[in-house]
Parts: C-alpha cells; structure tokens; sequence
C-alpha cells in the first residue's frame, strides 16, 4: 500500500460526514447511534475533518450535535449550510473550521447538484463576506462549470467543492466525460488560486479516479461509508476508503514524474 503521510504536498485529505448515523438515530427517536461517537471513531479511523450539514428542517443532525462536535471531537469541522441568515447565525455561534454553503430544498432526499453561485451572487456575498470576517473558510459546493468557479472568486470564496454526483451516477463514456469535467474544472480552480475539494455519491469504486486529480486537496465522503459500515464497521470501512484514495494519489504521482 502507498501510504501518504499528511505532511506530504501530494496527501489528499479525507473528510468524513456523519450526518447519515443522525438519520438513523432520528428514525427511532433517542440518543442511539449517536453522531458524536462516529465521529470520534472516524477521527481514529484517519480522517482528516467532519463534515456535517445542518438543514432548516433539523431532518438529522441537530443544533446540540454541531454543539458536541464543536467541543469534544479534535478534528476539523465542516459545517454545511444553506445560504439562510439562521444558518448564518449558527455558524457564526459556534465558529466551526469551515462552512460550505450547499443548495437546499426541504423536499429534496439529498443534494441534488452545485449551488447557483452566479445567479445568487447577490444573495451570497453577505454571507460569504460574514462567515469570512469570523475567521470561517467559506467553501461552495458547485457543479464544474468555469462560470461557478469565477463566481466563486467574485464572491470571496476560497475554497470550492465541486459536485461528483452526475460523475458517480454515470456508467461508460458518460461517466468519462464528467470525470473529464472534474478534472478540467479542478485545473482551472487552481489557476483561479482556488482551494478545489470533490464529493457526493463517492464509493470504493469510484474514488480512485477522483482521487488521482492532483489539483485536488480533499474528498468529503459520507452516505456511502456510512451504508457500507453496516456491513464492515466503520473503523474498517474508513481506512480501505483512505487506503484506496492513498493508493490512487501515489499512483498517480509516480506517473507524473516517470
């Protein structure tokens, strides 16, 4: 296996969400499973940050979760959001590592694509310019389109996380060619001077790909490894997903530089 140390240029970062143990726990009622302990374990597991979306509608993580993160696990936290002055509030109360500000509708069952970062402008730049001034890093979950990623910058925004979905969805040339977008997107992210980051719908099969676009510095990842720990365990679901982003990084390296 080729190990990356966190330390190495080429390390890709690996933020875990655990906003699916939150599902589950809210389907009954209770306390059990609680999100907090995921995200202690996935802290040992090796992950490198929490991510956790806080929706209007509380449908599973909940104001006292984000709360408990904040103060008892030693990770940076990734608070999603949507682009609303509650939220904002929020954020700006508990002052999380980051805030990614997500598209969100109440009859959606998940994120359904990037956020509008063009045509909201308006809407997004006190915001942007709020959390920034909080010491927040202000990320934006959009599609890989260089028009999103030119709003970005004339938003303030320094991070981007470009949506995988339509990637994770596809089969054959199809899933070639949103992979090429990703790829085309990322590079352009970087020449914007744009920290890109990629998630939504990434599995064991489908991370590797991703994971060799070298202009990228962070997955976030969450449905999947927590559906696949059901079967495996989350500590062991965690570290073959680290393992395979590891392998494709140092692969991918080593072919630049043969």
């Amino acid at each position: 296996m080729n190990r990356l140390l966190p330390t190495s240029p080429r390390y890709l970062r690996l933020g875990v969400n655990i906003d699916h143990v939150a599902t589950i726990r809210n389907a009954r009622g209770g306390d059990h499973p609680d999100p907090v302990r995921a995200a202690l374990a996935a802290a040992k597991a090796g992950a490198d940050g929490i991510t956790a979306h806080l929706r209007e509608d509380r449908r599973h993580i909940s104001d006292r979760d984000i709360e408990r993160l904040r103060q008892e696990v030693d990770l940076p936290l990734n608070l999603e959001m949507a682009a609303a002055d509650e939220m904002l509030e929020i954020a700006l109360r508990h002052l999380p590592h980051a805030a990614c500000i997500v598209p969100e509708k109440r009859e959606e069952l998940t994120t359904e694509g990037g956020l509008d970062a063009r045509g909201l402008h308006n809407q997004l730049a006190p915001i942007v310019s709020r959390l920034r001034d909080a010491g927040i890093r202000v990320s934006l979950f959009i599609e890989a389109d260089p028009a999103q990623l030119d709003a970005a910058v004339a938003l303030g925004a320094p991070v981007v996380e470009l949506h995988t979905g339509a990637y994770c969805d596809a089969t054959g040339a199809r899933q070639q060619h949103e992979l090429a977008r990703i790829r085309e997107a990322a590079a352009y992210a970087a020449q914007l001077g744009l920290e890109c980051h990629a998630g939504h719908g990434l599995g064991f099969d489908t991370v590797a790909p991703v994971a060799e676009i070298e202009n990228i510095v962070e997955l976030n990842i969450g449905h999947f490894l927590i559906g696949e720990a059901i079967f495996g365990g989350l500590d062991s679901t965690i570290k073959r997903m680290r393992a395979l982003m590891d392998n494709a990084r140092a692969e991918a390296a080593g072919d630049r530089s043969a």
